[in-house]
């Protein structure tokens, strides 16, 4: 059997007639080429705001499989940037200049929200909270608690009020950025519910090209959202017990269990490779949770000459 790093992207390093821009993300590699962007998934995964150093095998194609789902899904709500997919690890759209914001929206009192809620404060991002909430209680309606895209380091909050009032997005394109994100949160959260699943929060990023606001990058993918198991929710949250999540969080769990938690001094361990095969399972089991479908393994016997080969007659063709 071949090795998982035979099986795997870690990165690509193509060259492409008209290419003008490459940028290596933490899991995505994206090329410019004659204003169009092609986004590569790679099987890179990152916690802690640390690349591991091994890849896990279908993870790229899981990811952008859910999120072109999705982009599908939501197509008739707002524009976004996805054209075609000239291969299960590809997407190719419109280049747009990105928003420096992110628009994440919550439903649920979970994570950053309680955190802040469990410190005594009862405004996030300049959104007041009720109170008398427990952790994991729905928000009487949806919150919008936007963050800065930091260039380094980690993304910061910031209020509707600040973003405008420092120029940062006008007040046109914001008030078509908050309606887009309430929208794409109600449809999100209509189709988890097809699945018993709950979407607790997610994030939405957005750019500009020829004066249309298009949705970019990925939505409601494991990696940008937090779902809940629908059945058994009031009965665990009546009794104050732990939610059932759907999230790449075993991840983080294995990484705590062996040391690691990106602090300085600590080791980054390696994951061996049973443990690699058994987070591939559980990507493919988010897959089929998440959109309903059963998912199919592309043949990855030599995955990165396969996508540089779908990404050129894609090239041709457009």
């Amino acid at each position: 059997m071949r090795s998982i790093e035979e099986r795997s992207v870690l990165e690509t390093q193509y060259e492409f007639e008209g290419q003008s821009r490459f940028y290596k993300g933490k899991v995505r590699d994206v090329y410019t080429i004659n204003e169009e962007l092609i986004m590569v998934a790679t099987d890179r995964i990152s916690a802690f705001d640390h690349i591991l150093p091994r890849p896990i095998p279908c993870k790229g194609q899981v990811l952008n499989q859910i999120a072109n789902h999705f982009l599908e899904a939501t197509k008739d709500i707002a524009p976004n940037w996805r054209k075609a997919n000239p291969d299960p690890n590809v997407t190719a759209g419109v280049a747009c200049q990105p928003f420096p914001i992110e628009m994440v929206i919550r439903g649920y009192l979970t994570g950053h929200a309680w955190r802040t809620y469990k410190s005594g404060l009862r405004e996030l991002c300049g959104v007041t909270l009720p109170e008398g909430m427990k952790e994991h209680d729905p928000f009487p309606t949806p919150i919008i608690t936007p963050a800065t895209k930091a260039e380094e380091g980690h993304d910061e909050d910031i209020s509707k009020e600040d973003i405008l009032a420092q120029g940062i997005v006008s007040a046109e394109d914001y008030a078509i950025m908050e309606k887009y994100t309430y929208q794409l949160f109600e449809r999100g959260t209509e189709m988890a519910a097809e699945q018993g699943l709950i979407l607790v929060d997610t994030k939405y990023e957005f750019g500009k090209s020829d004066n249309t606001i298009y949705v970019i990058d990925e939505i409601h993918t494991p990696d940008s959202s937090r779902y809940f198991y629908k059945d058994g929710y009031e009965e665990r949250q009546a009794k104050g017990d732990k939610q059932k999540h759907l999230s790449k969080e075993f991840v983080r769990e294995w990484l705590i269990e062996h040391g690691f938690q990106g602090l300085d001094g600590q080791l980054m361990p390696e994951m061996p490779d049973h443990f690699i095969e058994s987070v591939t399972d559980r990507y493919v089991e988010l897959f089929e949770q998440i959109t309903g479908q059963t998912f199919v393994k592309e043949n990855n016997s030599n995955v990165v000459d396969r996508i540089e080969k779908n990404i050129l007659n894609y090239l041709k063709k457009s």
